[in-house]
This record gives structure tokens, C-alpha cells and sequence, in this order.
């Protein structure tokens, strides 16, 4: 079942604090998948559609709102769904967007409860579902500071909320990965300042004072990546905000994102994303919004 599972690079970048993306949409197109993120979901006018978090299925109702955790794999899948106007919100945040040292204050511990129990997926009930979506589907019109605080309160109401359900009865993270150090920071900081530069491994190994043949085992050791692999992720992960926000055309994309073939752009970002760029670009059609 691994073999079927992608992961997926999402356009979030260091400097955001979130993504909201809101559409409309006929069906459930993309596959089960992971990522770094945790991610919110809600979903509307989809009842018989399958979901799968972790080893748990199940079919849902007309009103779905789940919180999945880092790398736990998920997805939903058309199954017996007949709408053809199907409403989803999804929101995605950084798992350092609360410090360890934040979360361990008393009046985060409910929020910190929550992304602890997000490790396995959770389901919230329907009272909760009609109470919080419409706050939810608002935060497409908040911007800057006022949707940072509007996205904590939203995530606070709904680490009390009552009659919610661990939906996977184990832990099937795809090998959960902990980039707490400074010095990773550090490499992801500059990818993500200079990814439509040529980076070489001897340039980052000298910004950390590592030998190459160290630094290659250091980021393969704390990200389970090799350094080629981690530099293509974050500039895909740029190509796709690129797609979603921009008018440019593809090939100018992948340039600015460092990739001077288009062969070799194309075939990375299918690998990564089990998609061309020209049908993620048109199957993105709705609004996206980097906090």
C-alpha cells in the first residue's frame, strides 16, 4: 500500500505562517498522500465520498472537518459521492508554527492536546462542524495579523470542543521526521532565500562549517533526504505557489525556481506531486491564500 502513497511538497514557505486554499470542485482527484503540515480540512456537499487517514476508512457524511497531523498519509476519494458541487477549505501550517516552549504554556495546552491527537487524525462532530465552518470559510477574507490571531482562536475553540474522534487506532506516520536543529534551519533558511540561484553542496556545507562528506550524512541523518533531494523539494514547492499565484508560463517558472531544463522540471515535479505542472496549475482553479 506504501508504493501508492506520495508525498507531497506544498507551497508553503519559511516565511508563512499558513495557506488557506478554498474551491469548488466535481470530485476528488488527488491521491493518498503526506506531508509536513498539518492540515485542516473541511468539507462540504460530499456525503458517500471515502476518506482514508492512516489504516482507518471510512464514508462520510454531507459535513466533514478533520485535523490531520505531520506525515500522517490521508485522503478522499469520489467512492459514492454523487455531488458535483462539492465546497472544500483547506488549511495548512508550519509543525514549528508553535514552539515547543509556546505550547508548553497553560493556556495552549488544550491547542498542544490537540496537535499531539492530530498524530492519528481527527474527526470533529457535527454540532462542532456547523459552529466552526462558517469562521472557517470567513478566513479567506481576513489578511496579515488579523488572520494569524483569527486561525489560533479557530484552532483553540476546537482543541475544547466535545465528541470528537481519533480516527487511525495507530500510529502510521511515514516516518515522522524532527528538523530541531539550528544548523538545518540554517540550510533550509538560505534554500528558501536563494532557490533560483545555482547552490552548490560545498557552498551550504561552508555555511555551516561542515565538511561536504559530513554535511551529506548531517541532512540525510535529521531530514531523511540527501541535500539534492531536499533543494528540489523546497523549489518545487515554490514552483506550485508559482502556478496557483502567478500568470507566468511554466517554463519561466521552473527558471526562477532553478531548474534550467524543462525535462528534468517536469519529470520532478510529476514524481513529486503525481501530477503534470499544466494540470496542477488547472486543476488549482479557486482561491489560495499565503499568510
Amino acid at each position: 500500500m506504501k508504493t501508492n502513497i506520495i508525498r507531497e511538497i506544498t507551497p508553503l514557505t519559511q516565511s508563512d505562517c499558513f495557506t488557506l486554499f478554498s474551491r469548488q470542485k466535481k470530485q476528488f482527484d488527488f491521491p493518498l498522500h503526506y506531508h509536513d503540515e498539518y492540515e485542516l480540512n473541511l468539507i462540504i456537499n460530499a456525503e458517500g465520498a471515502k476518506r482514508i487517514i492512516g489504516n482507518h476508512i471510512d464514508k462520510i457524511t454531507d459535513l466533514e472537518l478533520v485535523f490531520v497531523g505531520p506525515n500522517l498519509h490521508h485522503g478522499w476519494f469520489n467512492h459514492e459521492c454523487k455531488s458535483e458541487n462539492i465546497k472544500e477549505v483547506t488549511i495548512q501550517f508550519h509543525n514549528d508554527l508553535f514552539s515547543d516552549s509556546l505550547l508548553r504554556k497553560n493556556q495552549l495546552s488544550f491547542i498542544r492536546g490537540m496537535l499531539e491527537r492530530s498524530q492519528l487524525g481527527i474527526l470533529f462532530s457535527r454540532d462542532t462542524i456547523e459552529m466552526m465552518a462558517p469562521r472557517i470559510i470567513a478566513l479567506t477574507k481576513k489578511t496579515g495579523f488579523d488572520s494569524v490571531l483569527e486561525l489560533i482562536s479557530i484552532l483553540h475553540d476546537l482543541s475544547t470542543s466535545r465528541n470528537t474522534l481519533t480516527l487511525s487506532d495507530a500510529h502510521n506516520n511515514i516516518d515522522a521526521i524532527n528538523y530541531n536543529s539550528r544548523r538545518i534551519q540554517k540550510v533550509f533558511e538560505y534554500l528558501n532565500e536563494n532557490y533560483g540561484q545555482m547552490i552548490s553542496l560545498a557552498e551550504v556545507s561552508q555555511l555551516i562549517n561542515m565538511p561536504e562528506v559530513s554535511f551529506s550524512r548531517f541532512i540525510k541523518k535529521k531530514t531523511g533526504k540527501t541535500f539534492v533531494d531536499s533543494l528540489n523539494d523546497i523549489r518545487i514547492g515554490h514552483a506550485s505557489r508559482m502556478l496557483i499565484n502567478s500568470t507566468d508560463t511554466i517554463a519561466e517558472i521552473a527558471f526562477k525556481c532553478g531548474f534550467n531544463n524543462m525535462s528534468n522540471f517536469n519529470r520532478l515535479f510529476k514524481r513529486r506531486k503525481n501530477t503534470t505542472p499544466k494540470d496542477f496549475r488547472e486543476n488549482y482553479s479557486g482561491t489560495r491564500v499565503f499568510i
